[in-house]
């Protein structure tokens, strides 16, 4: 076997995790001698007995032909840390994955991501909120990055895809177990237009203590994280600890002040969070970040009638958006969401406070 075969069937073995796993590849050389190490030298180095005796077990009864074989058979793709197509956004974090299993594809545009996570519990607020901002940052060419839990991230996924975007689901097993089991139509959805990643090795169970690992690949495949809803003592908190950790912008949705599912946003409102109103003010607030090309916003979304009619409002005086929306008689949501794509294309100029002018 390869290297890098050695390491794919070493990381399989999770009890090691990332951290030891690199103190190992350090001490002993290479993935092939870490794999070969007698259970003395391993002992050695400071693992427990229990565990050096596990992995000792492990690699007794695993067979790198049939594991290997297994992947290929399923077509999914297994990138390490040294690969140069290895997800860019992830490499930036300390605590990135050696190994990551993907199904999918994992493209050049999806550096531009974010990540919306939220209650599994949501509300019917935290439902309409999480299509607006899912389905505009779709229009403008944004990958959507989650984590197939129910709820909040389920309806980001499914926004993302219907709106004709790209979407990347992180899931807490492995590629092979999906969960929970009702999403697995929108699970092989979302690897035909995006990817499904994982850390975790082909056959892992979702035990609860994997969903906080999972936690950080989110992030970390992200520019931002938007927190929709959650309880302020949540998963949702960890995946927003990890992104300011890992030097992300995190952005939280004003919740019902009456609703337990408000206090995430509220603990991350007054503890520094960047307070997110609309999609604008996600995509202004990361403007230097994304600066997405041009062309690439037209192809995504072309010119529409609406988009017309808004450009011909506007030709004679700026107008704020509440306005256009009464001269038009539609929702002040849908003007949002054209007018950010419009400024994206290079249509309108905004100046603030909601009001736009046409370039």
């Amino acid at each position: 076997m390869t290297e890098r075969e050695y390491l794919i069937c070493l990381s399989s073995f999770f009890p090691f995790g990332p951290a030891r796993l690199s103190l190992l590849l350090s001490y002993f050389g290479s993935a092939k001698k870490v794999w070969d190490a007698s259970n003395s030298s391993l002992v050695s180095v400071g693992l427990r007995d229990k565990l050096v005796f596990d992995f000792d077990c492990y690699r007794k009864k695993f067979s790198p032909r049939e594991y290997l074989g297994k992947l290929d058979k399923l077509k999914i793709k297994v990138f390490v840390k040294s690969d140069s197509d290895y997800p860019k956004n992830l490499l930036e974090i300390d605590s990135a994955p050696l190994v990551i299993y993907v199904l999918g594809e994992i493209q050049d545009e999806d550096c531009n991501a974010i990540a919306i996570v939220g209650s599994r519990k949501m509300t019917s607020y935290g439902k309409e909120v999480t299509e607006v901002f899912s389905s505009e940052f779709s229009n403008v060419g944004i990958t959507i990055v989650s984590g197939l839990a129910r709820g909040i991230d389920t309806i980001a996924h499914k926004i993302a895809l219907e709106s004709g975007g790209r979407t990347i689901a992180v899931l807490g097993s492995g590629i092979d177990v999906i969960y929970p089991p009702e999403n697995r139509m929108l699970a092989l959805e979302i690897a035909k237009n995006g990817a499904l990643v994982s850390e975790f090795p082909l056959g892992y169970p979702a035990l609860r203590p994997n969903f906080a690992f999972r936690n950080r690949i989110i992030s970390g495949l992200s520019k931002a994280v938007l927190v929709v809803e959650g309880e302020k003592k949540s998963g949702t908190l960890l995946t927003a600890s990890h992104a300011a950790e890992q030097g992300r912008v995190v952005f939280a949705v004003p919740g019902q002040i009456t609703s337990p599912m408000s206090g995430a946003s509220e603990f991350l409102i007054k503890n520094g969070a960047r307070i997110a109103f609309s999609p604008a003010d996600v995509l202004e607030e990361l403007d230097l970040q994304f600066r997405l090309d041009k062309n690439k916003a037209l192809k995504v979304a072309p010119t529409d009638e609406v988009e017309s009619k808004i450009l011909e409002i506007i030709s004679r005086e700026s107008l704020h958006l509440d306005e256009i929306s009464r001269i038009l008689g539609l929702e002040v949501s849908l003007i949002s969401a054209k007018l950010s794509l419009m400024e994206i294309k290079g249509l309108v100029k905004s100046l603030g406070g909601g009001s736009y002018k046409r370039i």
